[in-house]
């Protein structure tokens, strides 16, 4: 199945956590770094995720924002250190492409967000989604 979702990123669950009607899931992800899913209890199970079950994390790009360092005191849940490899900018909004360690990222942000950032190809960056913006696939 091919899907319109820019970030599809391979990882191991190290953990799920259920409640009544939602989950967490802790995915260690090939690179090593770890992302957090916050997802329906109905889907855990019917995608069979469990501790050890392989499966993509899915992110829209329009769901990425972008720090220059970590940020303390955030309720974000994921926060993924990277690289800022490419930067396409058009009249309003611009895709910036992220290397993280086993992967890469793509944000949409404004154009404005890259300039007051001062984004450039070799910036280092961190990566902030909101676990409930994190889907999960089973591989």
């Amino acid at each position: 199945m091919s899907l319109s979702i820019r970030n599809q990123i391979p990882g191991t669950v190290t953990s799920v956590t259920t409640g009544e009607v939602m989950a967490t899931v802790r995915t260690r992800l090939d690179g090593g770094q770890h992302i957090t899913a916050a997802i329906t209890l109905e889907a855990v199970k019917e995608l069979g995720i469990a501790e050890g079950s392989t499966v993509r994390a899915m992110v829209k790009s329009t769901e990425v924002s972008l720090a220059t360092g970590p940020v303390a005191g955030l309720s974000i849940r994921n926060q993924i250190a990277g690289t800022v490899t490419d930067i396409a900018t058009g009249g309003a909004m611009a895709t910036i492409k992220i290397s993280i360690d086993g992967g890469e990222l793509t944000a949409a942000i404004t154009k404005d967000a890259v300039s007051d950032l001062d984004l450039t190809a070799g910036t280092p960056v961190v990566a902030l989604i909101k676990s409930t913006e994190v889907s999960l696939a089973t591989v």
